[in-house]
């Protein structure tokens, strides 16, 4: 669906995006990830024929961004971050007229609106202005705006941007649904939400992609130790047995305020010392209120690639 090849941008100055290149397959769910200033938005601008590449080639669906710019955004629904609405129209006003200008049929557009405001849940409120809606509502506008032309390919630009935990959970949903029909590329900060939605994960930073994988993968190359957290009330040579345990490397103790103790184990990545953990409890008699193991996430992949190369960076300065 996306080929991208040595993909570049520069400004004065300042090179943007540097000779990245990647590929997204037909029916993928994306994740497109990077901290500020990474060159994200740019490259999806790119892709989307907002701005010319300064070097390099992409395709979508086999349509050259450059020479077939006309085609390119026929396949493609995108919203940006900032959705541009105006808020003088009405919801159903407004998308009829988008769908317009993307060049359908009056009686083709009337259906076609009727089935995104459908998807996107906005029945209740297509007579309202758009100026009186909800960040929430608007973002729906936005989405639905990019997917009345019943698109190929979805490019959403930090779509849960300002929208509250439970917006944010029914846009994941929506996301995975439309995952279904469509390929789609998100850009987004919210990493559990990737780590629960997309297939694949895509990270740049400073113009250059550093990693592509799916989320489990890219989870596991971290080699980060396993940390479990045990509560009990135990002997006190509790340290000393749980440091015994194979794979355990390290072993601290607090108190609570009820008079339980906390232990937190760590040991190596691939070692899940839960169960001799519980087996070495009650074969010692102690009370366990918890046992829980915390694992490594998207998040800590992301943090750990991007602290790696600043370390690096700083290293060959």
């Amino acid at each position: 669906m996306i080929q991208a090849k040595s993909l570049t941008k520069r400004y004065s100055g300042r090179t943007a995006v540097d000779r990245i290149s990647f590929e997204v397959e037909k029916g993928e769910i994306v994740g497109f990830l990077g901290p500020n200033g990474a060159g994200k938005s740019t490259t999806l601008r790119m892709l989307t024929c907002f701005l010319s590449a300064s070097d390099g080639t992409a395709t979508v669906a086999g349509f050259d961004i450059a020479r077939d710019s006309l085609k390119v955004r026929q396949v493609i629904g995108y919203m940006p971050e900032n959705v541009p609405l105006y808020p003088e129209m009405r919801v159903r006003e407004y998308l009829c007229f988008r769908a317009r200008l993307k060049g359908m049929r009056y009686r083709e557009s009337i259906s076609a609106v009727a089935e995104a405001m459908d998807t996107c849940s906005l029945q209740g409120v297509e007579r309202k202005m758009i100026g009186t809606l909800s960040k929430g509502y608007r973002q729906r506008v936005g989405l639905a705006d990019a997917l009345v032309h019943k698109p190929e390919l979805l490019i959403l630009d930090e779509p849960t941007n300002g929208l509250d935990p439970s917006q944010i959970r029914q846009a994941r949903d929506l996301v995975k649904e439309l995952g279904e029909k469509h390929t789609i590329l998100i850009s987004t900060h919210i990493l559990n939400e990737v780590e629960m939605t997309c297939n694949r994960v895509i990270i740049i930073n400073q113009g250059k992609i550093k990693a592509s994988d799916s989320p489990s993968t890219l989870i596991r190359r971290l080699h980060r130790p396993g940390q479990v957290s045990l509560e009990a009330i135990a002997d006190s040579g509790a340290l000393g047995k749980l440091r015994t345990i194979p794979g355990v490397s390290e072993v601290t103790s607090s108190e609570t305020d009820d008079g339980w103790t906390r232990f937190q184990l760590t040991s190596n990545a691939e070692c899940d010392v839960r169960e001799p953990v519980f087996a070495l409890a009650t074969e010692c008699g102690w009370r366990v209120r918890q046992l829980e193991m915390r694992r490594p996430s998207l998040e800590d992949a992301f943090v750990d690639l991007l602290t790696n190369e600043q370390s690096e960076t700083a290293s060959a300065d």
